[in-house]
């Protein structure tokens, strides 16, 4: 597997382009509901053969199999992208835009340490205020979301004909799913974000839609042996 440089989001094309966006594997914050933010975190074990059960996935998907990958910079979705690279035979383009948002002085905390040192800004961060930007560094709901939407789409006019692999965070797939879906920022989520779920979307001269979303089926052993088996 070899790892390009990072680079910027595209330039317009025409046609359609299907996504195939995998939340990383699980870390040791996870585990520990900690939040991570922009703070450099690995897969624990369970993380790493998740991450593996994702990538043979993929390898047998077919006409879906994905001839492109991409993956956030961040050590956590590095490391998920690099099992899909050996499955795939494919290079990973790094994005710095599709890290996770900044939580700013949240990162490190348990939510429920957050909630208990800050809690007005934990409500701010509860109730999803758009406009709100955690102090030191962090950003605003609004702000994560340009950056997120701005590269999808990028990504959607330079790849025409592609399917494409991106490995992301859970807070850049809740952004697309709202963007996709046509709702609001500050709605409750109604939707799992599970580690290394696979979220399939089109996005074509109609618009976008989701074709499936939290797919966790590679990580079910049985569904693996069948797929060997085909």
């Amino acid at each position: 597997m070899s790892s390009a440089s990072p680079v910027q989001c595209g330039t317009d094309r025409s046609g359609s382009v299907r996504f195939c966006l995998i939340r990383h594997g699980e870390t040791p914050w996870n585990a520990e509901r900690r939040i991570q933010g922009h703070t450099d975190v690995g897969l624990d074990p369970e993380g790493v053969h998740q991450a593996e059960l994702a990538a043979r996935w993929l390898a047998a998907a077919g006409a879906r199999r994905p001839t492109r990958l991409y993956s956030s910079d961040l050590l956590r979705a590095r490391m998920t992208a690099e099992r899909l690279a050996e499955r795939l035979a494919l290079p990973v383009d790094l994005l710095p835009a599709m890290r996770e948002r900044r939580y700013g002085f949240f990162e490190g905390l348990t939510y429920d340490e957050a909630k208990h040192r800050y809690p007005e800004d934990y409500a701010a961060f509860e109730h999803r205020e758009p406009d709100y930007a955690f102090p030191q560094g962090g950003e605003s709901l609004k702000v994560f979301s340009a950056r997120v939407v701005a590269c999808l789409r990028g990504l959607a006019a330079r790849h025409a004909g592609e399917t494409v692999a991106l490995v992301t965070h859970g807070g850049v797939l809740d952004i697309v799913n709202r963007f996709v879906r046509g709702n609001p920022l500050q709605t409750p989520r109604d939707f799992h974000i599970p580690n290394t779920g696979l979220n399939w979307l089109l996005a074509g001269p109609d618009g976008w839609t989701i074709e499936a979303w939290a797919d966790t089926r590679h990580l079910d052993h049985g569904a693996l042996d069948e797929l060997d088996m085909a």
